[in-house]
């Protein structure tokens, strides 16, 4: 019996063999940890993207294009967003070594 489909698993494993597949993946993490924290603190601030917007005095499309990673903010947009969620924008350079 032949399998019409090939599960996601199976896909994933063989996709992680590939070098090109592993560097593309790690360098989105960083974007996904930016959505993640974004994300975080406007829930934590109990604030919906168009009242965060008001607060920051842009659109609520803006804070939309933030939230889904299709714009990288510039640092002074990040402090906005911190202020206006009450919480404080802090940067962390890591070792790419973690044995370091």
């Amino acid at each position: 019996m032949s399998r019409k489909f090939i599960p996601i698993d199976e896909t994933i494993q063989e996709w992680r063999k590939d070098p090109e597949y592993i560097a593309e993946f790690e360098a989105l993490d960083e974007e996904f940890a930016l959505v993640r924290a974004l994300l975080k603190a406007r829930t934590n601030a109990h604030l919906t993207q168009e009242e965060l917007a008001k607060k920051m005095e842009t659109s609520q499309a803006a804070i939309a294009r933030l939230e889904t990673g299709k714009r990288m903010p510039s640092t002074r947009t990040l402090q906005k967003f911190a202020k206006a969620t009450g919480t404080k924008l802090k940067v962390i350079f890591e070792p790419l070594d973690q044995t370091a």
